[in-house]
């Protein structure tokens, strides 16, 4: 399970201790038993210190892991949090991004699904072609 959370028109990514460099979404597998709203809450809990709201399936992506490179399969639910995020438990960082950002890593899922799909509902900015240069608000 993980967590796609867009404040702002940026989404919020975290990486790991053990692979400080490349960035992830929120989340975690389920313990034994628990549903995958169970999952989210208490995975927000442990690695940021804050409680899901509003919380609505995404979708389910399939991709690469980036650090295993094994065939992975990820549900993705939107989420909403009003409290300030702090890394925590197994995490080093995190990060707000457009997903333009040159000297961030994302993991294929985050960087070839769900960033598209974020784009295309119009939570993030799309990117523009490279060297343009919006036109002035008068």
């Amino acid at each position: 399970m993980a967590a796609a959370i867009v404040q702002e028109g940026r989404l919020l990514v975290v990486s790991k201790k053990a692979a400080p460099d490349m960035f992830y979404l929120p989340g975690g597998k389920p313990d034994a038993g628990e549903e995958a709203s169970e999952t989210l809450v208490r995975e927000l809990a442990e690695e940021l210190g804050v409680k899901p709201m509003r919380t609505r399936f995404l979708a389910e992506v399939e991709a690469v892991a980036a650090l295993e490179n094994v065939p992975m399969r990820m549900t993705v639910f939107e989420a909403h949090i009003s409290q300030v995020p702090r890394p925590a438990a197994e995490l080093a960082h995190l990060r707000w991004a457009s997903g333009r950002e040159q000297d961030l890593v994302l993991a294929p899922a985050v960087r070839d699904h769900v960033l598209p799909l974020l784009r295309r509902r119009g939570a993030i900015a799309p990117v523009r072609p490279h060297g343009h240069t919006p036109a002035a608000r008068t």
